[in-house]
């Protein structure tokens, strides 16, 4: 049995991560993660490699690979029922882990992570920061539950399993050779393709 850091990590990997896949897989959610991720690419250029730290089932890269055919698409996935479903959807190479464990076998021009970070204990964020910059060449994206102070929320009934802060900002604090390429906020009663009040920044790298 996989030893963890974190009382998150086993909670996701055991049945409540297992328990969560039922309640984010639908055709409204897909059509949703489309207009999300569309407007983000349009910031973006030459994106043919694509890696997502805390994939779930692959709801966010099955999105991604109708917008980008072409490009290479990887996964993190800590939940063993969760990942091999998204292997089983034989569209994407999937690491079965700890995202605070990882190490990338090459960079790619996208990494990313949505409705992952706000669920990591906030002494290992630094280290979760460190991997999502290092699995990248090019771009980096957060989306998350925004505040501009740390704040933590019960979450489904548990207590320190859902934080909220700035991601970002403390990202390009601790990563300086980031910067801001843009930022938006999708809003859970958006008339049309609904979000979770998710807060996203895109990060840019020079390039050369």
């Amino acid at each position: 049995m996989t030893e963890f850091k974190t009382q998150q990590e086993s909670f996701w990997a055991g049945d409540f991560g297992s328990e969560y896949i039922s309640r984010n897989v639908d055709a409204s959610y897909l059509a949703a993660n489309l207009a999300f991720f569309a407007p983000i690419l349009e910031r973006t250029a030459g994106v043919s490699s694509i890696l997502e730290l805390g994939a779930n089932v692959g709801m966010n890269l099955r999105a991604l690979r109708q917008l980008l055919p072409a490009a290479s698409l990887a996964a993190v996935e800590i939940n063993a029922t969760a990942a091999a479903e998204l292997r089983s959807w034989g569209e994407a190479t999937v690491h079965e882990g700890s995202i605070l464990s990882h190490v990338p076998d090459e960079p790619v021009d996208l990494s990313f992570t949505k409705g992952v970070l706000i669920h990591i204990a906030p002494d290992q964020l630094p280290a979760a920061y460190d991997r999502l910059v290092a699995a990248s060449r090019r771009y980096v994206l957060v989306a998350e539950y925004y505040n501009p102070s740390p704040v933590t929320v019960s979450y489904r009934g548990h207590d320190d399993r859902l934080f909220k802060r700035d991601f970002a900002g403390e990202i390009l604090d601790r990563h300086p050779e980031l910067s801001l390429l843009d930022y938006g906020f999708v809003y859970r009663r958006d008339r049309s393709f609904p979000q979770d009040d998710i807060t996203w920044f895109l990060m840019e790298r020079p390039c050369g």
